[in-house]
């Protein structure tokens, strides 16, 4: 018995989360031109974006983020700036835009654009949540 109340307390401390691990989850609806981010089951933000306009593609699925950049300049667009950017798949990557008039419409070539200041904000919470613990998930 004494055996098994020893496993049971292992499971249960393998199974634990540590604090300030729990997921993040960002949801971008691209029908709506919307990014909704939910922390710990809660949906905290709900922001306009912009992601690819026609003959562009923004891809669709689930995916884990792998690099940060403060500030990134695009290799395929003549250095355009991309302030808080969070590389997902490929060149793909959430990022803040100057072109904030065109928010809540597709216009990117395929990134996903937010007000910087929302960039920011979705940055640091990515950079404290962990790579591991977030989602990214784009549906149509």
């Amino acid at each position: 018995m004494r055996a098994l109340a020893g496993l049971l307390v292992l499971a249960l401390a393998m199974l634990a989360v540590p604090a300030g691990a729990q997921e993040l989850r960002i949801e971008i609806d691209l029908s709506e031109q919307e990014m909704t981010v939910v922390e710990g089951g809660l949906a905290t933000h709900v922001w306009p974006v912009s992601t690819a306009r026609a003959g562009k593609c923004t891809p669709l699925g689930t995916f884990t983020p792998y690099r940060l950049e403060r500030m990134h300049y695009s290799t395929l667009y003549d250095n355009a700036p991309m302030p808080w950017s969070i590389f997902f798949s490929g060149n793909y990557a959430i990022h803040g835009t100057t072109a904030v008039d065109r928010l809540g419409t597709p216009a990117s070539a395929g990134c996903v654009r937010l007000e910087p200041g929302n960039a920011r904000l979705l940055f640091d919470a990515v950079q404290e949540t962990g790579f591991e613990q977030t989602r990214i998930v784009i549906t149509p």
